[in-house]
């Protein structure tokens, strides 16, 4: 996927966050320690080093969601990360996304933090990041 086709995806997925443009996709594509995982209808970016991954962003297309592809691609996006040898995953989500956070509830993460107004909704409105982990390899 280029980064034009990660931006328009990842547009019409999210207001808050605020969705990423091209030039920042093709920024964080350029190092090292991001990896994408790509699906027809959907991505995971990630990040890993010193042992941690980080799930920057996962995107599905509105028209696909309900179906596993997020499932599939939170799969791939610690594999990856397992392979980049990180032991444990974190992510940040919108308080206010339910669906997401479910999701992530339901593969073992949990809650570990709280960023008070984090993100503006486009009104502008603030909105609290909830910060989640996961270890990636048996404790």
């Amino acid at each position: 996927m280029t980064p034009e086709a990660l931006a328009d995806l990842h547009a019409r997925c999210f207001s808050v966050p605020r969705p990423y443009n091209a030039e920042e996709f093709g920024a964080l594509l350029a190092s090292d320690l991001v990896f994408l995982c790509p699906h027809a209808s959907g991505f995971a970016l990630g990040r890993a080093a010193a042992g941690e991954a980080e799930l920057l962003t996962l995107a599905v297309h509105p028209d696909h969601r309900r179906g596993g592809i997020g499932r599939q691609l939170l799969s791939d996006f610690e594999q990856a990360a397992q392979n980049r040898r990180a032991q444990s995953a974190f992510l940040e989500v919108a308080a206010t996304n339910i669906a997401a956070r479910r999701l992530y509830e339901a593969t073992g993460y949990a809650v570990s933090g709280r960023r008070r107004d984090y993100y503006r909704h486009p009104g502008g409105q603030r909105i609290d990041a909830i910060q989640m982990a996961k270890p990636l390899v048996p404790t």
